[in-house]
């Protein structure tokens, strides 16, 4: 199926209303985002993965054209009331443990103002009475943790359906970590070609080759232990991933995470202690003096993993600075010639 079949049958008619609506139609192999509605494309020339640094105004810019695509997909759809217990998590995990904050966040505005938007699920397919979500697990497990039943808009939707209405939610909100997504990418590498994992996290090829390389070379003892790392981006991680290719690191990485004190440290703070940790620290310059033997200074020389420097104090030596300047071509010839 291809990516704009998979939207178009989430809701066909809205997305023919949005593209008239618009008055343009998305470019030719550009990612369609759910109801295929041209403004909703995210534009990954200009909002690369792993970015972080966005202003609070385009975040929420982002929140709220991700409740849009959940409001517009609930049009002309009934919102029932389910129990939590019956509704089970999506097939594919796309989130770490942690982010206690922002979970607690949620609890309380749901407990003041109640649930604002129907979580999206769909009939299990496995088990007669049950459900499964698309989208909307923080916001299941919120009420959940508050005994409340659940508003949800019941879709029936196909493996390849439901993770690509999974992924645009996530993508729209961007509360998926670099590294949360990488999994995602992963997970679902294991059942849908990449053109649907495409299509379901508006990633270019590139872009999810990097993810793919990154989890690939990174055990995932070693990412639970470090945690989602929020604003830890793609650079960082494929810094790790590349320093992880040694097995001796791997080994020191997580005898490091074990520790103590980098167990009491928040995620981003351990990822970032155990880069440092694991980075190799250059030598440091070592310098010599040559003197006479009557003990008069004719050079100082500093020697690294990188360079060599010789320092002539004209004042002290000037028939030596020049006579060392003088034989610095013939020197090299000699060295050439016997190369």
């Amino acid at each position: 199926m291809s990516r704009k079949d998979v939207f178009a049958s989430l809701n066909p008619q809205a997305a023919s209303e949005a593209d008239s609506h618009a008055g343009v139609r998305a470019p030719k192999n550009r990612l369609r985002p759910i109801l295929g509605s041209p403004e909703l494309i995210l534009d990954t020339s200009r909002t690369p993965v792993g970015a972080i640094g966005q202003s609070l105004s385009e975040i929420s810019e982002r929140n709220r054209r991700a409740e849009d695509i959940e409001k517009r997909l609930a049009e002309g759809l009934t919102v029932i009331s389910l129990d939590t217990a019956v509704i089970d998590p999506s097939f594919i995990q796309d989130r770490m443990p942690g982010a206690t904050e922002a979970h607690e966040r949620l609890v309380a505005s749901i407990r003041e103002q109640g649930q604002q938007v129907p979580i999206l699920v769909r009939p299990h397919p496995e088990k007669s009475g049950r459900f499964q979500v698309a989208f909307g697990h923080r916001r299941l497990r919120a009420l959940n943790e508050l005994g409340l039943p659940v508003s949800a808009v019941v879709r029936d939707l196909t493996d390849e359906q439901l993770v690509v209405a999974q992924g645009q939610e996530n993508n729209e909100r961007q509360d998926l970590t670099y590294i949360e997504k990488a999994r995602f990418a992963e997970r679902l590498q294991r059942r849908f070609p990449r053109e649907t994992i495409m299509a379901a996290m508006s990633l270019y090829k590139s872009d999810l080759s990097n993810m793919l390389s990154v989890v690939s070379r990174i055990p995932s003892s070693l990412i639970d232990a470090i945690g989602p790392a929020p604003s830890v981006g793609r650079r960082n991680w494929m810094e790790l991933a590349d320093i992880l290719s040694d097995t001796k690191s791997v080994e020191r990485a997580l005898t490091h995470l074990d520790s103590a004190e980098i167990k009491d440290l928040t995620s981003e703070e351990r990822f970032k202690a155990l880069l440092a940790h694991l980075k190799p620290r250059p030598n440091k310059a070592q310098a010599d003096v040559w003197s006479t033997p009557h003990g008069e200074r004719l050079a100082k020389v500093t020697q690294s993993d990188a360079r060599v420097e010789i320092v002539i104090d004209r004042t002290q030596a000037p028939e030596f600075a020049a006579f060392v300047l003088d034989r610095l071509q013939s020197l090299f010839e000699e060295h050439r010639s016997k190369s």
